[in-house]
């Protein structure tokens, strides 16, 4: 039986994702972003695959190490255009700790940064949703 969502009508954990795997973990994010990339003709072993699968595997691995979880993964390719939207728990915006010796790792929200074409971060009352938007072309 599907599980409602929340008040503002973000799934959350646990919640069906409306036709959207029920993603857990980056490899399994990963998996699903190539598989909708073979299907729109796109070759894995590109560099628009490697950014995707990059772009992805960070905002997914941001969610459960930093936001209390993954509470949404949506993918969607219009045109060609590829979004990945990852929600999580935690309403703080993501911050660069690179070059803070006192602090390891860092790279991944630079690195999204740079790979993307453009970055949304929505907040809503129950975390956020980061949604990038890569160039497919």
């Amino acid at each position: 039986m599907d599980t409602p969502p929340a008040a503002d009508g973000t799934p959350g954990p646990g919640r069906p994702r409306g036709g959207q795997p029920d993603v857990t973990t980056s490899a399994a994010a990963r998996r699903h972003v190539g598989e909708i990339l073979e299907r729109a003709g796109i070759v894995l072993d590109s560099v628009i695959a490697a950014d995707a699968l990059i772009i992805t595997t960070e905002l997914v691995t941001n969610a459960i190490r930093h936001g209390g979880g993954i509470t949404l993964f949506r993918t969607d390719i219009t045109g060609d255009t590829l979004h990945v939207s990852v929600g999580d728990a935690s309403t703080r915006t993501p911050l660069s700790h690179r070059g803070d010796p006192s602090r390891p790792g860092g790279f991944g929200w630079p690195l999204i940064q740079r790979l993307a074409e453009h970055i949304d971060i929505s907040p809503h009352p129950e975390g956020k949703i980061i949604k990038a938007v890569l160039r497919l072309s």
